[in-house]
């Protein structure tokens, strides 16, 4: 390959490829499940060639045992997977949410594929997901990531050890704010069905005769999915605002 790349513009590239290929596997909007895996290999492929004049003359020589280049390798995918799945754990913010709106309206019971998660899911969670990936590309999200993609080099260098300790820590920050961001977007439809039930306790015990069930789990689905419907907006735009965030990390 002499006469078209040196083996050092390989490497780089090869390196630069490995890292965004990662990424791209795990990426909300563009590595979901059902977005064919050559199609986003060739995203990532077309990407490396596009950032390897900005990237390329910071990446070091090639090593001269095997060993050295396979763990150059090994590394920058570990980089990759570390940045692209942060971002998908804060996805599990709309299935948290959808989960917790089903079980207080009774739809929880209602199970559908859901594409991003490769496995059965509450309808709303499902719906809250594509909801999710629909504002990332409508609202340009998506074109956030490749500055986050630049300035992770400069994060994580070339020649710097993987931060395990650190990206653990982060994984399980993010865990554990996904959750309690679901738990704020579900506080609409969460405070409703505490009142709501309440009022129903009351009635069944006013009236011991009243069919309250009969009464009440239709009244409860109605009024909770129209509750879900005006907080609808509201949600859409506290999670667009949570992940610019979470993209601001890498990229600031």
């Amino acid at each position: 390959m002499e006469s078209y790349a040196t083996a050092q513009q390989v490497y780089a590239a090869g390196l630069l490829f490995a890292r965004l290929a990662a990424i791209v596997m795990l990426i909300p909007g563009i590595g979901e499940g059902f977005i064919p895996a050559r199609v986003r290999m060739s995203l990532a492929f077309v990407m490396a060639l596009t950032l390897y004049p900005v990237i390329g003359p910071s990446v070091p020589g090639v090593p001269a045992a095997i060993s050295g280049v396979a763990g150059a390798v090994i590394r920058e995918v570990l980089i990759g997977l570390m940045i692209g799945g942060i971002l998908r754990l804060f996805m599990s913010s709309l299935a948290t949410a959808g989960e917790i709106v089903s079980i207080q309206t009774t739809l929880a019971f209602s199970q559908t594929a859901n594409p991003m998660q490769a496995q059965p899911s509450t309808t709303l969670g499902t719906f809250l997901g594509l909801i999710g990936i629909l504002l990332v590309m409508t609202t340009g999200l998506h074109h956030l990531f490749i500055g986050a993609i630049v300035k992770s080099y400069t994060l994580f260098p070339f020649t710097r050890p993987v931060m395990v300790g650190d990206a653990a820590q982060l994984a399980i920050e993010t865990v554990g704010k996904s959750f309690a961001l679901g738990l704020q977007l579900s506080a609409p439809v969460l405070v409703f069905s505490l009142i709501f039930n309440i009022a129903v306790g009351v009635v069944g015990r006013v009236m011991p005769q009243f069919q309250v069930f009969f009464v009440a789990t239709p009244l409860m689905v109605l009024t909770g999915l129209s509750v879900f419907a005006l907080s609808l907006g509201v949600i859409g735009v506290v999670w667009t605002d949570r992940y610019r965030d979470l993209l601001a990390r890498f990229g600031s």
